[in-house]
């Protein structure tokens, strides 16, 4: 032959033996042999492929062992025609079908209008160097042995005996039992085998509940900003959507909601926002909900992240009445491709939401039910989860940090309770979406927030920043490229008011700073106090308690004053040009940008 029939893949994972079996399969199926041709020797195909002739005897072996080949004697080997009969041809049609003929389709569709899709996250985010999106995780956080272990539990002669049978509609036992036992407890919640229900995820287990819940005749109430799917779901089915604002204990609770058929919110860690709704407000809210006779649905989508901090209990162990309904997920975190969720509901709401599940998939594959029921009951999943609980701690704080020493006079985050992202508030005339292009180029990837609100008008200046995706030691240098480009962006850079006198000399500049007392506040909104010592000692104390201390040495050296922490900023020497004007102090870098400011006090005085 002129040139190889297939092509073999280096970074293939799969090996050299198992990339030619598949080739060959693939070559078969699509009509690459003609009846009775005679496939190339094991000689000519391993030279052609460069690979050794063992490799592909071995191919071949096997191929004729499953039936798939026949060997023919003093012939050659061939394709079995049972393996290709009943195969039809595939004509290409030059130039792809006729773009009117499948516009006829627009007509046909009977799904509505459920406005523009949503924006999606870039497909190859793993391929940058700083992708900074929530919701994804970095594949080496993965348990791959102890899933494996999981899996071969799972494949015993007595499991497959009992997930290989038609079940019906029900559930694997097994996992609903550890489920129920193992994984609702943590979220204070108790409930029967017959009010869980097992989901191909929680967007399958949305996806239920608005076609269970929801017609025209609804009037629904969901977050804003929220999840825009969950939009879509209710817009579908045609109800009267109120959009409720958030603010820094959750969802908002007034009046905008008497008129409420169903609530939608995520009070464990709001989403996109990050917020956790205070007792008070959840206490509030489910007395509206007793009152208004109102269905809540909790989506509980971040509960493994729970295991990063201590949560509040979910609304469904609050609630007295049964009016809450409560989903989650066992995958986010673990593996999301695994697409495995669960609803916790009163049972006359499981056997219903069970009934439409049916008519779609029956119920999620058993054989992943059993896998994940064994992962569960031989403590993998705690285990896994207070591992990436404390990894994501230390990936948050690394963010904060980082947040605080590039962009302390930029930026703004709130206190994170769980969690693993910060909703970051940039200058008032920062545009994101432009920042985004910016940093995408540099490969650095943010979140824009605009498609997380309802009504389109989205603050411009703030964006998402998540830490499950990339590792700990490329978070500080991630950060350190955004506070370039935002530095460069016009109108973003912090303002100090221009000092006639200009930079302080290094005399006047010692003199200034001996004795003085600084005070700012950290990106995260903590109070700081830094004392300069006479004696070039310096100690430094953040928080409202005076929980983060620490000491280091300043000094001027020329018309530059130097500082060195032993723990903050990395501990790193920095040098500042100085100005003062009033009672503000300002620090600038070798290019005259304003890198950091303080309220200064000297003599006891501001």
């Amino acid at each position: 032959m002129s040139r190889p029939l297939i092509f073999l893949d280096s970074d293939s994972a799969l090996s050299l033996q198992d990339q030619v079996r598949r080739k060959l399969v693939e070559a078969a199926c699509a009509g690459a042999f003609p009846a009775g041709q005679r496939l190339p020797s094991s000689r000519a195909l391993a030279t052609q492929l460069g690979v050794a002739r063992n490799t592909v005897t071995l191919a071949y072996q096997k191929l004729l062992d499953e039936g798939l080949f026949v060997s023919r004697e003093r012939s050659g080997i061939y394709i079995d025609q049972d393996m290709v009969r009943g195969l039809t041809a595939v004509e290409t049609v030059a130039g792809g079908r006729d773009p009117v003929r499948e516009s006829r389709w627009q007509g046909r569709f009977k799904t509505g209008d459920g406005g523009a899709p949503a924006a999606r996250r870039t497909p190859n985010w793993h391929q940058y160097p700083y992708p900074f999106i929530d919701g994804v995780f970095d594949a080496s956080l993965f348990p791959v042995a102890e899933w494996r272990e999981a899996n071969r539990q799972a494949l015993t002669v007595d499991d497959i005996s009992q997930w290989s049978i038609d079940a019906g509609d029900a559930d694997d036992p097994m996992l609903i039992e550890e489920i129920r036992t193992k994984v609702l407890p943590r979220r204070g919640i108790q409930a029967r085998p017959d009010e869980i229900l097992i989901t191909v995820g929680t967007q399958q287990a949305l996806s239920l509940l608005t076609q269970m819940l929801i017609d025209a005749t609804t009037v629904v109430a969901v977050e804003d900003p929220g999840y825009p799917d969950l939009r879509r779901m209710v817009a579908s089915r045609g109800a009267r959507t109120i959009y409720q604002p958030v603010d820094d204990e959750g969802v908002v609770v007034d009046r905008r909601l008497d008129d409420c058929d169903i609530l939608y919110v995520t009070p464990s860690h709001q989403f996109p926002t990050g917020v956790m709704m205070t007792r008070g407000r959840r206490e509030a809210l489910l007395k509206k909900a007793a009152a208004r006779n109102m269905v809540v649905i909790e989506d509980d989508f971040d509960c493994e992240t729970n295991y990063l901090d201590e949560a509040c209990p979910a609304l469904y162990s609050l609630d007295p009445n049964g009016q809450v309904i409560y989903v989650a997920s066992l995958s986010k975190i673990l593996g999301p491709g695994l697409r495995m969720g669960f609803v916790v509901a009163p049972a006359e709401v499981i056997t219903e939401l069970r009934r439409l599940r049916t008519l779609a998939v029956r119920h999620p594959p058993l054989n992943n039910q059993r896998i994940a029921a064994h992962f569960l009951a031989m403590g993998h999943y705690n285990a896994t989860m207070m591992r990436l609980g404390r990894l994501f701690r230390e990936r948050r704080t690394a963010l904060r940090d980082a947040l605080n020493h590039y962009l302390q006079q930029s930026v703004a985050i709130g206190t994170l309770h769980g969690g693993a992202a910060y909703w970051v508030r940039g200058p008032d005339h920062l545009d994101v979406d432009r920042l985004a292009v910016a940093a995408e180029r540099r490969g650095v990837l943010i979140e824009p927030v605009g498609p997380y609100y309802a009504d389109g008008t989205a603050p411009r200046n703030i964006f998402r920043l998540g830490v499950t995706s990339l590792p700990l030691d490329r978070i500080r240098e991630g950060v350190a490229i955004l506070a370039d480009l935002m530095r460069d962006l016009p109108g973003v850079s912090p303002i100090f008011p221009h000092s006639p006198d200009g930079y302080l000399g290094g005399d006047a500049l010692r003199l200034a700073m001996t004795g003085a007392t600084l005070l700012c506040k950290t990106v995260y909104g903590d109070p700081c106090t830094i004392e300069l010592h006479p004696d070039g000692s310096m100690s430094g104390r953040a928080g409202y308690a005076n929980e983060d201390c620490d000491v280091g040495r300043w000094w001027v050296e020329g018309d530059v004053w130097n500082r060195r922490w032993n723990r903050w900023s990395y501990s790193e020497v920095a040098g500042f040009q100085t100005m003062i004007v009033d009672d503000r102090i300002g620090w600038f870098d070798a290019d005259n940008r304003l890198v950091d400011s303080a309220v200064i006090r000297r003599g006891g005085t501001i």
